[in-house]
């Protein structure tokens, strides 16, 4: 993201089948972040309806959709001209 916005570095994107799984993502992160690095977000967006969460992290912003959100915000589509690099979940 560093070439086309100056307001973080990286987008993480990630999908829940369903709002009770990316709520759990979420929880998940920020446990995560919490404990490990000793890091919450700046701010944190969409958890009452857990359609779409946004974390901004700073130099990270998470994102965590449900299918059709994602499919309907299209923000890979929106940033197309940014380097990708994709990953699988792990267990």
């Amino acid at each position: 993201m560093r070439s086309v916005c100056d307001y973080t570095d990286y987008f993480v994107i990630a999908t829940g089948k369903n709002p009770r799984l990316t709520k759990a993502i979420h929880d998940e992160v920020y446990a995560t972040l919490k404990r490990d690095a000793k890091l919450t977000p700046r701010s944190s967006s969409g958890l009452p309806e857990a359609t779409w969460i946004v974390d901004d992290y700073l130099d990270v912003v998470l994102h965590v959709f449900t299918p059709e959100t994602r499919a309907y915000y299209r923000l890979e589509e929106l940033w197309d001209d940014v380097p990708k690099l994709e990953a699988a979940a792990t267990a």
